[in-house]
């Protein structure tokens, strides 16, 4: 108890002096994560919606491949990312091996389909009683859509921090083709892996602190949003 209640401390002086390797890579981590985050966004919030809004051929199908992309093992991922982008690879010519554009690459196809999903089952449970509002109110289908989504924006928030935190704990994916390495692409999850392996505990407990931090500020803009939408 004693050895972990220094190593808290001594974490808690190397943040509080704004220890440079700690904020370098916290600084890389929230750049990787958010960027993979805002692109999972474009593809995943549009495909949620339509899924939720329209029958079409072989929408079942999509749907269970959606689902069992949500579990995907983050090593498949990376794995098969990896031989993309290999120098060997269909990719290889774009030089993107060990760089956080595949970081970025492998962190997309984790969350995306998350985004996807988790729209879709609150857009299909809200979209009959939205649809016929609208018709009752002579809307578009425009308009529909828009009244549709600000209805569902809690379900799509909630996603959407359901995917950030996936792409910020993860370690598998971004170790096969980020390759941890020093400056470039260690990000909080392999730096901790590395320190623990080291037996450099003050260090990792430090970095641990942060990512714990970046969850509960993720679950109290979420917690707050809902609740805003219960008083409304």
């Amino acid at each position: 108890m004693e050895e972990l209640a220094r190593g808290v401390a001594e974490a808690l002086r190397m943040l509080l002096a704004f220890d440079p390797e700690i904020y370098e890579i916290v600084g890389l981590s929230l750049r990787v994560s958010l960027s993979s985050v805002l692109f999972s966004t474009l593809l995943g919030v549009p495909l949620g919606v339509l899924y939720g809004l329209h029958q079409f051929p072989g929408k079942n199908l999509l749907i269970r491949i959606t689902y069992t992309l949500m579990s995907l093992p983050p090593v498949i991922a990376g794995l098969v990312v990896f031989l993309f982008i290999m120098r060997k690879g269909p990719l290889g010519f774009l030089r993107l091996s060990f760089t956080p554009t595949a970081m970025i690459i492998a962190q997309i196809c984790l969350v995306t389909p998350i985004i996807v999903g988790l729209t879709y089952n609150a857009v299909k449970e809200k979209a009959p009683r939205v649809k016929q509002l609208a018709a009752t109110l002579g809307a578009g289908r425009g308009e529909a859509v828009k009244l549709l989504i600000f209805e569902v924006r809690t379900g799509i928030l909630a996603a959407l921090v359901t995917g950030t935190g996936r792409a910020i704990s993860e370690v598998g994916a971004v170790m096969l083709v980020g390759g941890n390495i020093v400056g470039k692409t260690r990000v909080m999850t392999t730096y901790i892996a590395q320190l623990q392996r080291m037996g450099n505990y003050d260090r990792a407990i430090a970095v641990g602190i942060v990512l714990l931090l970046i969850a509960f500020l993720l679950n109290a803009v979420l917690y707050q949003m809902q609740e805003r939408q219960g008083r409304a």
